[in-house]
C-alpha cells in the first residue's frame, strides 16, 4: 500500500545526516554519536555479528569491532551515497536503501584501500523530532550471491585452475 505523506527536502536533508552522524560515530569509535543515531529498540544487522537490537546489544557489537581487532576497524571510513527513500504505510517512517564502499587506511603501510562494499536496506523514523534508525541492514558483498542484481546474470563461472603439484610430488 502507498504512503499518504510525503518525505520533504528537509526530512531527506535530515536523513541523510543521521548517515554522517553514523559514520563519524563508527568510525572515529564515538560510542555516543553512534548511539545517538539510533532508537532505543532498534535493530542493527550486522554480518557475521547477526541481528541484534536496543542501544546495550549495539554498543556491545560496536565495542567489539572497534577492539577485538582494532588493525582491522582503526582508520576506517564508511561513505553512503545513491540514497532511495521511500515513506512507509506510517506517517513518520521510511525505508531507506543506498551503496555504501568502505575506505579503510593501513597504519603499518600507510596506505589507503578499498576495504569492503554493498548495500544497505534500513528502516528510519522520526521521534521526538529528530530521524533515528529504527533498524539497519548491512549487506556487504562478499559473495557473487549478494550482490542484489535484477538483470538477467550472463557470467561466466571463474575457471577451475588445478593446484600446482606439491613439492614431494615433482618428478
Amino acid at each position: 500500500m502507498a504512503a499518504n505523506w510525503s518525505l520533504s527536502a528537509l526530512d531527506r536533508l535530515e536523513i541523510q545526516e543521521l548517515y554522517a552522524r553514523y559514520a563519524w560515530g563508527i568510525d572515529l569509535a564515538d560510542v555516543d554519536m553512534a548511539l545517538s543515531t539510533f532508537a532505543e529498540d532498534a535493530w542493527f544487522d550486522h554480518l557475521w555479528q547477526g541481528r541484534v537490537q536496543g542501544h546495550e546489544a549495539i554498543r556491545k557489537n560496536l565495542e567489539s569491532l572497534w577492539y577485538d581487532r582494532q588493525s582491522w576497524w582503526y582508520g576506517r571510513q564508511h561513505v553512503m551515497n545513491h540514497f532511495i527513500m521511500d515513506p512507509l504505510e506510517q506517517e513518520g517512517t521510511a525505508r531507506v536503501r543506498c551503496f555504501f564502499q568502505i575506505l579503510q587506511f593501513n597504519v603499518e603501510y600507510r596506505t589507503n584501500f578499498v576495504f569492503g562494499i554493498g548495500t544497505r536496506d534500513d528502516i528510519v523514523a522520526r521521534e521526538q523530532g529528530r530521524w533515528l534508525f529504527k533498524s539497519l541492514h548491512v549487506n556487504a558483498w562478499t559473495e557473487m550471491e549478494q550482490v542484489p542484481w535484477k538483470g538477467e546474470l550472463k557470467l561466466r563461472p571463474r575457471p577451475k585452475v588445478p593446484p600446482p603439484p606439491s613439492a614431494g610430488s615433482r618428478p
